[in-house]
Parts: structure tokens; C-alpha cells; sequence
């Protein structure tokens, strides 16, 4: 049996006291099977999220594809939602050569979603996490 251990580096969901934090390569069902998980957030996904997502969607795939006019969009707007990616920048070096290098960002959603395709796949972009406020989760009424 071969295991992929690269995958699941970025299948985790972590928390601390404002933040929830969910690794890109989930696919929706593989969340609604992980017992970390908030129940709350499950419950979002089961009755928001799936109207307009496939379950065997990852977060990575959504979250890069998404347009301000989806469901799930206004649904992740309503939990504040933010996403951790990695953008190749050029960069000068001390000689004055240009160099490429990724550099890791922090983007609300408003402003990924609002992104043409053509730009994220010109800056290499990838999706590393979602990050959920929880007291928006814990406000958002199921």
C-alpha cells in the first residue's frame, strides 16, 4: 500500500481563542467525517455550503474557483472568512537580478473571489487554509 503523507499536510483543523483554522486539501466530506471538527461548522456546510458545492470538493478547488455570486461565497462572507495562500513575487536581489520567490498572504475572501483566474494563475497562486472567525461561526444561526 503507497501513502501519500504530502497530501495530508495540508488536511488539519486547528483553533485557538478567535480563530478556526481548516487545511486546503479537505474535501467537504472528509470534514464531515473528522470529529475535531466543530459541530457548528458541519452543520453550516450540511445545510449552506453543499447547496451549490459537491462533497468531493476540497477546499482548495472551492476556494479558488469561487465568484461573488455562488451561495457558498455569501456563506463564508457571513463567517468572515479569510484564506492563507502562497504567491510567487520577483524580487530583486542585493546585485539588482530579479529572483522569484513565493511569499505566504493573508486574503479576505472578498478580495481572492475578486481576483480574475487569469492573475491567480499568473502569480502561481496556492490555497493553504481556510481561516473561520468563530465568534462569526458562533453567531451564524443554522
Amino acid at each position: 500500500m503507497i501513502v501519500d503523507y504530502q497530501d495530508n499536510d495540508f488536511k488539519y483543523f486547528m483553533q485557538d481563542t478567535s480563530y478556526a483554522y481548516l487545511g486546503a486539501r479537505y474535501s467537504y466530506a472528509e470534514i464531515m467525517e473528522q470529529e475535531m471538527v466543530s459541530f457548528k461548522y458541519k452543520c453550516i456546510v450540511e445545510h449552506y455550503i453543499l447547496k451549490d458545492t459537491d462533497p468531493e470538493t476540497t477546499l482548495e478547488s472551492q476556494l479558488y474557483y469561487m465568484t461573488p455570486d455562488q451561495f457558498s461565497y455569501r456563506t463564508y462572507t457571513k463567517l468572515k472568512a479569510k484564506v492563507k495562500v502562497s504567491m510567487m513575487v520577483q524580487k530583486k536581489n542585493i546585485f539588482g537580478r530579479q529572483k522569484i520567490a513565493y511569499e505566504n498572504k493573508v486574503m479576505k475572501l472578498e478580495e481572492l473571489a475578486g481576483m480574475n483566474l487569469a492573475k491567480k494563475k499568473q502569480c502561481g497562486m496556492i490555497i493553504q487554509e481556510l481561516i473561520l472567525s468563530k465568534l462569526a461561526i458562533m453567531a451564524f444561526s443554522v
